[in-house]
């Protein structure tokens, strides 16, 4: 098979890659059973198919970078990081990280890497961001040089999420190479996924555990009774509704935080919702507080602007209610966009998950009162996420975390210029906020970053890239003896399965 063949398959994301038998011996034991709420559409390690795939690929995979406990960055196959004089960022690899096949991790797998996620075939959804790069160079066999093409305060970030894991160069398509503290070793499709640990991983006692395995239900009520019975020791998404119940089960804990969000997503590419002014009808209609209470069950708040964490020096009390419940103002808005009898239109969720269908009900019945008739379409998660990157929808309802807990981490959601993904606005115009996005990313002084994010904010209210609702409480359920596990503080919530290396039984 040719280079570009074998690169367009490794990043077409159409299927879960085959697998080999893992290493027969290892210096872990013991195997963790967990509650998975989706089966992954696949396990490409570029595309984004939602966090549920993301927790399996941040155990098969690493990046050059993760997230401590705290929040900070911290080394994975890079053990430093600089911004050296010239203004590129200079990553020195680790000398004892190796790829599943047992090849060391090279610059040159780095820079193949970060070439296909670029490259103009890619589907990888941080492959807006890394054609900002103006070259690679790799000076020895351990040193990688970004050079940007303009300066980038938060480049080391990018690497951060689950969807940016360094493979092997001579991955063949659909098996990619990954250098994780597990390797995929069987799976039974649409039910579980089994991973073994890997015994030549670079952290020494890491992992703690032989085996993981992943057992998908897709039902939350099924999977927090598995809980409950002890059927699963772990479980993923714990229900609003019973998390009251895990708190009071002396057998299991919580560990909750909040940070990932609800939002409303919009086609910008045809019909009413290509206007700005309809789609700030959109954010002034509904009343957030009822979301919180019918989705959340009093576990999260309402969320009036865009999604800047409370407590941050970029948040703006007057801003954060950019979008405050106005049904006058959304009627007026509608009616100079032309539409005084309001429209009927599609509004896509999924029944998979109550979240999201319980917010899309709420959804449904505030925008009907200004006039904006909802038909409900609620299809499996992995049907949801195709029609959302494919922009097979009117109007949509998302969850979502930013990709960090800098403003930047919001570029994932907000810049609707990036390449298309079921987790942001489809075909959307935002110029304004896109502008002042690129214009924080470029800025390393910290007091002008609080004016740049805050002049995003006023742009973002405007042109409506999305639509804030309300900031979730994220929960995972456990058995009282599960330890070591860290659920990442804030927006990192999503990224927690790369501490499953750390778990064990007490």
């Amino acid at each position: 098979m040719n280079r570009l063949a074998r690169r367009s398959l490794l990043v077409a994301g159409a299927a879960l890659p085959w697998w080999r038998p893992a290493a027969s011996a290892q210096p872990a034991s013991g195997t963790l059973r967990f509650g998975l709420s989706a089966w992954p559409p696949n396990l490409q390690p570029w595309p984004s198919t939602g966090a549920s795939a993301g927790t399996v690929k941040l155990l098969i995979h690493r990046s050059l970078v993760s997230y401590d406990s705290r929040g900070e960055l911290r080394g994975e196959l890079a053990e430093a990081w600089t911004l050296d004089a010239d203004g590129a960022w200079v990553f020195r690899l680790r000398r004892d990280a190796v790829f599943h096949n047992g090849q060391p991790v090279t610059a040159r797998d780095v820079k193949w890497t970060l070439e296909q996620i670029a490259g103009e075939r890619s589907t990888a959804y941080m492959r807006a961001q890394f054609q900002r790069l103006e070259r690679i160079e790799t000076p020895d066999p351990h040193t990688v040089r970004l050079i940007t093409k303009e300066p980038t305060a938060t480049l080391p970030h990018w690497f951060g999420g689950y969807n940016m894991a360094i493979v092997w160069h001579g991955s063949e398509a659909g098996e990619p190479v990954g250098a994780g503290p597990y390797r995929l070793a069987a799976q039974e499709r649409g039910s579980s996924i089994t991973l073994s640990a890997f015994d030549r991983f670079y952290k020494p006692g890491r992992p703690r555990l032989k085996t993981i395995r992943f057992i998908v239900y897709a039902d939350e009520n099924l999977r927090m009774a598995a809980l409950q019975s002890g059927d699963v020791d772990m479980i993923e998404y714990v229900p609003w509704q019973s998390m009251a119940a895990v708190e009071a089960d002396p057998a299991l804990k919580l560990d909750s935080t909040e940070g990932p969000f609800m939002d409303i997503l919009f086609n910008g590419t045809r019909g009413p919702f290509a206007d700005p002014r309809v789609r700030r009808a959109v954010a002034h209609a509904v009343k957030r507080e009822d979301i919180v209470r019918a989705a959340f069950f009093g576990r999260g708040k309402v969320l009036e602007g865009v999604p800047i964490v409370e407590g941050t020096p970029y948040w703006d009390a007057e801003l954060a209610r950019g979008w405050s419940y106005d049904p006058v103002r959304a009627k007026a808005l509608l009616s100079e966009a032309g539409h005084p009898n309001g429209f009927q239109t599609t509004l896509l969720s999924t029944a998979q998950f109550g979240m999201h269908k319980d917010t899309a009900e709420v959804v449904q019945q505030h925008l009907a009162a200004i006039g904006i008739q909802c038909e409900l379409r609620l299809p499996d998660w992995s049907t949801r996420v195709s029609l959302g990157t494919r922009g097979q929808y009117e109007i949509a309802i998302h969850g979502v975390s930013a990709e960090n807990n800098d403003p930047d981490g919001l570029t994932s959601v907000l810049d609707t210029s990036l390449s298309p993904a079921h987790g942001r606005s489809f075909g959307l115009k935002a110029p304004r906020t896109t502008e002042w996005l690129a214009k924080g990313r470029a800025e390393f002084d910290e007091a002008k970053r609080i004016a740049i994010y805050k002049d995003m904010q006023r742009a973002a209210l405007e042109e409506v890239p999305l639509v804030g609702l309300a900031w979730r409480s994220q929960g995972y359920g456990m058995r009282r003896n599960i330890t070591g596990f860290t659920n990442l503080p804030g927006a990192l919530s999503t990224l927690s399965g790369t501490h499953l290396e750390d778990v064990g039984f007490g």
